[in-house]
């Protein structure tokens, strides 16, 4: 197991241009407070490379696509995952999302033909049908858009990754996500450690939560292991796997779980928080609603690779909501990084927010603008990234852009969706981009649109 360096380094710098105050602790609670408008100031202010403190651990942002390659690729072996995803093992254990070295690697490639293209094209079916059931399921009226989405993505990933219909428990499930979600600022704080040590009323609330998904995880291997059916699944993959590198023989109960816990969660979490945006961003601009709906409505049926604007609808969508919003990297060792030395135990940081409304490399950054992924991208390669990149990429990105392509799609051609609140929607910055307290919004039957 690669060991966590102390956060206690003795280094003395030279330290790159960052936010500074007399206040102790005034960048922990910015960041606490607006943690993507802290980030953004920093970056905008401070320049590439950025420094600053939360008490005694050291922080740098980095934020140009050059120097993003250098900690995610080229120089990756010089760090670890963050402590705040360390700290996510009580939850995901030795997980995909966690694990580290040899171990992860290992257990990548176990893992690596559940993903295959052909494979995701046979999931493709259970996306659809899912979302067309959902899309018979609505009425007119109002509703929230995130917790529809919640729980669509949840029965696709239940029945696509594991063979098994979860949809009855989806509402319990979601709440003991969101009040795990809502740790995650907790976790930012760097007293944590000793924080966790305490019989607070939270993480007793949080016990309680791990217990009620541990048990969907393990009735899912239970039922499984029953029945010795191989149903070429990802569930299967993990029960079957003989890891001979390792040499362990097959996963443990507890080994499977932990993975399954990943990317269960993972599976469903991201792909509902991009669809919510995109309803979102197109509820406020009718004129990428008309060309979307003109592309369903024109199309033969629901195919990936028939629906190109469908796509970059969804990809612009992930520039401006990015589901995972910021990735952190602990030092393993002292590493140069834009001709600073960023010593061991520091943590370093890339946003995906930040970088991909850089004015730099994005004209009008805030504009939602499909047209920008139209032919071959103009824009350095880590000036986009929303599903990270190197080796720790997100083994499911192309099931995500599957799923996200199929199911606005089959929701679309039957339904729009406006919105039913005044208020603006704030991103809630957790583990992902939730949209904060929902979105509510009033569905409408639609016709289809003549081309």
């Amino acid at each position: 197991m690669t060991s966590i360096p102390s956060v206690r380094t003795g280094f003395r710098g030279p330290f790159p241009p960052g936010p500074r105050s007399w206040i102790p602790g005034s960048s922990l609670r910015a960041m606490q407070r607006d943690p993507l408008a802290f980030l953004t100031r920093v970056a905008r202010e401070h320049g590439d490379v950025a420094h600053f403190t939360f008490g005694p651990q050291l922080l740098y942002l980095i934020n140009h696509p050059d120097l993003i390659r250098d900690v995610l690729v080229t120089k990756q072996r010089s760090f670890m995952k963050g402590r705040a995803l360390q700290r996510t093992k009580v939850l995901l254990g030795e997980g995909l999302l966690t694990s580290e070295g040899n171990f992860h690697l290992r257990q990548r490639r176990l893992m690596q033909p559940a993903f295959h293209r052909d494979r995701v094209a046979r999931y493709a079916e259970v996306m659809v049908a899912n979302a067309e059931r959902v899309a018979a399921s609505w009425r007119e009226g109002e509703m929230d858009v995130v917790r529809e989405m919640m729980r669509l993505t949840l029965s696709i990933v239940g029945q696509a990754l594991f063979g098994s219909d979860v949809e009855s428990e989806a509402d319990e499930i979601g709440g003991a996500l969101t009040e795990l979600m809502e740790v995650f600022t907790i976790l930012l704080n760097p007293f944590t450690q000793w924080l966790e040590k305490l019989p607070l009323p939270r993480k007793r609330a949080v016990d309680r939560a791990i217990e009620r998904l541990d048990r969907t995880i393990y009735r899912m291997i239970a039922e499984r292991r029953a029945s010795g059916v191989d149903r070429g699944d990802l569930l299967s993959m993990l029960l079957l796997a003989q890891d001979e590198e390792g040499g362990s023989g097959g996963m443990s109960d507890r080994q499977v779980r932990d993975e399954a816990m990943t990317l269960f969660l993972a599976g469903h979490e991201t792909t509902a928080n991009a669809l919510s945006w995109t309803w979102y961003l197109l509820a406020q601009h009718p004129e990428v609603e008309r060309k979307l709906h003109r592309e369903i409505d024109s199309a033969p049926g629901i195919s990936f690779e028939r629906l190109p604007y469908t796509r970059m609808v969804i990809a612009e969508s992930m520039r401006l909501y990015p589901p995972a919003w910021v990735i952190g990297r602990l030092a393993l060792e002292n590493v140069e990084i834009g001709g600073f030395t960023i010593p061991r135990g520091a943590i370093v940081l890339v946003s995906q927010w930040v970088m991909h409304r850089d004015s730099r490399f994005w004209p009008d950054p805030e504009r939602f603008d499909p047209e920008r992924f139209a032919g071959e991208p103009s824009w350095p390669k880590w000036t986009y990234f929303p599903f990270g990149g190197g080796s720790r990429i997100c083994i499911g990105e192309g099931f995500a852009w599957v799923e996200g392509v199929l199911v606005l799609a089959a929701l679309a051609r039957r339904w729009r969706l406006s919105l039913a609140q005044q208020k603006p929607v704030r991103p809630h910055p957790v583990i992902t981009l939730r949209p904060g307290g929902g979105i509510v919004m009033r569905a409408q039957r639609r016709g289809r649109v003549s081309c």
